[in-house]
């Protein structure tokens, strides 16, 4: 387990889990909290956080089951009142050591700032578009900040989508933190 805000992240057991929603999968989650852009879902597990998934508009809420979604509730609200928030969360994650390394430089983007897809691959000699999946299989949106990541022309996508609630949440998010729209 390790802390997030530390530079690595602690593998856990298993692989990484699909982030698509589905209707049976909403009892997953340890705690379902409302932000401006829609829903989270939280998922954790023996004091540390797994996963935070973002959910549409709408979705039935759930509050926090244990400790760590208690404290992510707690922080993820900090961070909504100041994006400049430094989360200091127990978070757990299963990823190669390439995802891992992604996830990292994703982490050091700061707050208002945006790379690409490009400038990320061309820092960790990789392709942008395996950065792009690394990015969009990222379990702690917000918390490693993958909003903060465009494509070279544009927006990108976000979460594995490029339109929907999704979108419009990676705009919302970008736009807290005063970060330009391209």
């Amino acid at each position: 387990m390790n802390v997030i805000g530390n530079p690595l992240l602690a593998p856990a057991p298993g692989k990484a889990q699909n982030r698509s929603m589905q209707k049976d999968s909403l009892r997953a989650y340890s705690a379902i909290i409302p932000v401006p852009f829609g829903c989270l879902g939280l998922r954790s597990d023996a004091g540390a956080l797994l996963e935070i998934v973002f959910l549409p508009p709408g979705t039935p809420l759930r509050a926090p089951a244990d400790s760590a979604c208690m404290v992510a509730n707690l922080q993820i609200n900090a961070y909504l009142e100041n994006p400049e928030h430094r989360f200091a969360l127990p978070c757990r994650t299963s990823g190669s050591p390439f995802r891992r390394r992604v996830w990292d430089a994703i982490a050091a983007i700061p707050c208002g700032e945006t790379r690409s897809y490009g400038d990320l691959a061309h820092d960790l000699c990789s392709a942008p578009r395996a950065i792009g999946q690394a990015c969009g299989d990222n379990p702690f949106p917000i918390i490693v900040p993958c909003h903060r990541v465009r494509g070279k022309q544009g927006l990108g996508g976000f979460s594995h989508s490029s339109a929907d609630y999704l979108l419009d949440a990676k705009c919302w998010l970008l736009r807290h933190e005063g970060a330009q729209l391209l």
